[in-house]
């Protein structure tokens, strides 16, 4: 008789419960137990919580490798904000010489004891930066890997909603259903980033060496922070926002369907192909954050609207992209999409392959959109202008079923919203086509009025 722990085929923990070794692992796990569970407090009386969340209240821990640091640095330069920011960058050795001197526009950097195990090494870092930035001041600490992407002003909105004198562990599952699988649903991945509140952080930093050594074995410290948490009694929240980003290739049918929840974070974008054509991966990196930097509130937020008199149904992620569909869909179905991308594995494996539904590719004329790619950003005095250019021809017909109404002669779509960010993002925006004129198509955004059907 055995448990399985496993991620992959490949990565396979056995524990032999009906073997010696089995045996005299349980023992030392209930001595460790018992040991370290008496241990923490959950309450934070010292906690000020007379003002709402702000950026000040949250630190940061980063944990990449110095190898990497060369080509990774520029995913950190894109969200960290020198002074505004705080937290630190744990490497598992000092920068060579030309990574110095280290740049003020990184986190300040530290090195992790040598001959540590990664995945102990990855764990240990949430002990480390709890105490090198534990005060009044804390309320919230955010782990993430060298190539996770955050959103700041997000995770504030976000956090703003919580109670962190309360104990909170939030994260992502991954996208890909089998790792969900093979590690477990309850767990919020790494590279999407991990959140926890004040007494969590402070928890673990109290019980770290007994919870390395009895959930040292499996082997990703991810894993270790759920298992912990869990013996503490605490349940991942899973935020919709936070992406793990197991895709492979052109992952714009992904971030066109966004959840109607704020962006948070995604992961290791150099696994996929670049998000927009025409750029690669830190070029499409920076132009997403140009977006971002005028609203993050609305960045990859879909809106929906329909133009009757040509059948014709828009879709819009803010700052990314937008589809212009010969037909008219409800935004149930537009919400789901399009599988442009792969999953994890290679060749697919026979599903169910993701934790979202999914739209096929369509050659079809009255299914298939006709797809624009963000070209720039215009921030006026209480609106915003973004452009959407054409990426390619359709090179398909026009949709015969809704009156041959076709949108190829279509090469911009101007989008304007407004310039006040969005604090609550209970319900998503509509939008109206207010002219279609040449080949531009102007929408103006608004709230949806009560009782409005998006169909």
């Amino acid at each position: 008789m055995y448990f399985s722990f496993t991620r992959e085929p490949s990565f396979i923990f056995m524990i032999l419960l009906g073997s010696e070794f089995g045996a005299l692992l349980i023992f030392r796990s209930i001595l460790c137990l018992n040991s370290y569970f008496p241990s923490f407090q959950l309450a934070s009386p010292t906690l000020q919580t007379d003002s709402p969340t702000n950026l000040t209240h949250i630190a940061f821990g980063i944990v990449g490798a110095e190898r990497l640091m060369h080509y990774r640095k520029h995913y950190i330069n894109s969200w960290w904000r020198p002074n505004a920011t705080r937290g630190f960058l744990f490497l598992d050795t000092s920068p060579n010489a030309s990574l110095l001197p280290w740049s003020p526009s990184l986190p300040p950097y530290k090195v992790s004891p040598p001959g540590i195990k990664t995945s102990i090494r990855l764990f240990r870092a949430i002990a480390e930066v709890f105490r090198e930035m534990n005060s009044k001041d804390l309320r919230w600490l955010v782990m993430g890997d060298d190539d996770s992407i955050f959103f700041v002003d997000n995770i504030v909105t976000v956090l703003q909603q919580y109670d962190h004198t309360k104990p909170y562990y939030i994260g992502g599952l991954t996208e890909w259903f089998l790792a969900d699988y093979w590690y477990t649903f309850h767990m919020g991945y790494g590279g999407a980033g991990i959140i926890l509140s004040y007494p969590v952080a402070k928890a673990i930093a109290a019980v770290i060496e007994n919870c390395t050594r009895v959930y040292g074995y499996m082997g990703i410290y991810d894993h270790m922070t759920m298992a912990c948490t869990s013996d503490m009694g605490i349940t991942l929240t899973v935020n919709k926002g936070m992406h793990q980003m197991d895709l492979h290739g052109d992952v714009s049918g992904f971030f066109s369907s966004h959840p109607n929840v704020p962006l948070l974070s995604f992961h290791r974008m150099h696994a996929a192909s670049p998000y927009f054509p025409g750029k690669n991966h830190t070029e499409s990196l920076y132009h997403l954050m140009t977006a971002a930097v005028v609203d993050q509130s609305r960045i990859l937020q879909m809106t929906v609207c329909h133009n009757r008199p040509l059948n014709w149904s828009i879709s819009v992620s803010w700052g990314y992209s937008a589809y212009i569909y010969e037909s008219i869909f409800p935004r149930s179905h537009l919400q789901k999409p399009i599988e442009t991308f792969n999953h994890w594995t290679r060749p697919p494996n026979q599903g169910p392959n993701y934790i979202f539904d999914t739209r096929p590719l369509s050659n079809n004329p009255c299914e298939a959109p006709h797809v624009f790619f963000l070209d720039r950003v215009e921030s006026g005095h209480d609106q915003t202008l973004t452009t959407y250019l054409r990426s390619k021809p359709r090179d398909l017909k026009p949709c015969a079923s809704s009156g041959n109404h076709t949108a190829d002669f279509i090469m911009e779509i101007h989008v304007i919203s407004p310039s006040i960010s969005r604090k609550e993002i209970d319900r998503c925006e509509c939008c109206d086509v207010v002219g279609v004129d040449g080949g531009k198509v102007e929408i103006k955004y608004r709230e949806c009025r009560m009782g409005e059907i998006i169909a």
